[in-house]
This record gives C-alpha cells, sequence and structure tokens, in this order.
C-alpha cells in the first residue's frame, strides 16, 4: 500500500516515526512534508498535499498528523475526493476505513502517545471497505454534493 503523510510542527516527532513503522510493515510511503522542523509553520498546505496526493493516487491512504487532528481533518477534508477521517481509538480508525472509505486518517500527536498512534495508523491502512450497500449509498450521497452542491435535494426522512 503506498501511504502519503503530511504534518506540521506539532506532528513532525510522530510523522518521522511512522514514516519508519510504515515502512518496516511493508507500505511504501510518501513524505509530503515537511521535510524539517519548523516551530512555525502551518498545517493546511501539508494536508492539502496530502490529500491531493491521495487523490490523484487512487488505491492510496493517507495520514496527516498535528497536535489534535482536528484542523488537519478540516483542512484535508477540503480537497475533493478526500475522505478524511479523525481517528481517536482503534475502533474509530476501523470503522473510518470499513463504513466511510475514508482514504485519510488525522491523527493527534499531542493526544497520543506514540504506540497508541502507530496502532491507529496501521489498523486504519490494514483495514478495508467492507463494500456494504448502505455504506457506499451514504458515500455517493456525500460524493454528489461535494460534486455540485447547488444541484442537490438534500432527503431528510
Amino acid at each position: 500500500m503506498r501511504v502519503h503523510i503530511g504534518s506540521d510542527h506539532a506532528g513532525f516527532e510522530l510523522k518521522t516515526h511512522l514514516l519508519a513503522a510504515l515502512a518496516e510493515a511493508g507500505h511504501e510511503v510518501i513524505d509530503t512534508g515537511p521535510r524539517q522542523y519548523d516551530p512555525q509553520d502551518d498545517y493546511p498546505p501539508f494536508c492539502l498535499q496530502t490529500g491531493r496526493d491521495v487523490v490523484a493516487d487512487p488505491g492510496s491512504l493517507g495520514v496527516v498528523i498535528g497536535g489534535s487532528g482536528n484542523g488537519e481533518q478540516i483542512a484535508a477534508n477540503k480537497v475533493a475526493g478526500v475522505r478524511a477521517a479523525l481517528a481517536w481509538s482503534v475502533e474509530t480508525a476501523q470503522l473510518a476505513r470499513e463504513h466511510n472509505d475514508a482514504n485519510v486518517i488525522s491523527i493527534g500527536a499531542r493526544m497520543h502517545d506514540e504506540q497508541t498512534a502507530t496502532e491507529l495508523v496501521l489498523t486504519f491502512v490494514r483495514t478495508a471497505f467492507s463494500g456494504d450497500p448502505r455504506h457506499v449509498r451514504r458515500i455517493g450521497l456525500v460524493a454528489a454534493y461535494e460534486a455540485d452542491p447547488q444541484d442537490q435535494d438534500i432527503p431528510i426522512s
């Protein structure tokens, strides 16, 4: 599996660790930056680039990392075709893939120790989308809105 990974200063140390952990697990890892620690950098460029790379590379996945993971998830989700999920437990990492076919996981480096964060990312990467028709339908509704928000009636039952 090819995995694109980006962070900001708060996630830089964890990103460095995850680059090695993912490679050791047999994945092809692409570092979208930053390449060096800068305490003043901003997360949006790295998360947006990670999202763009994932969308341009079908079948790949992405990891974005910051202090909490919240802003990083928001930024990545601005890229059309990205379905980024904030994971805070193994179950949320697994369900993001199984139910939402998430292609980017967001992790808060200040929220987890290195071992836990690694477990979340590895769980995400090795979990497949279930393909369940109800999940396919729901993802399709979101994708249709993303493609043309002005042309969507939002069916509320």
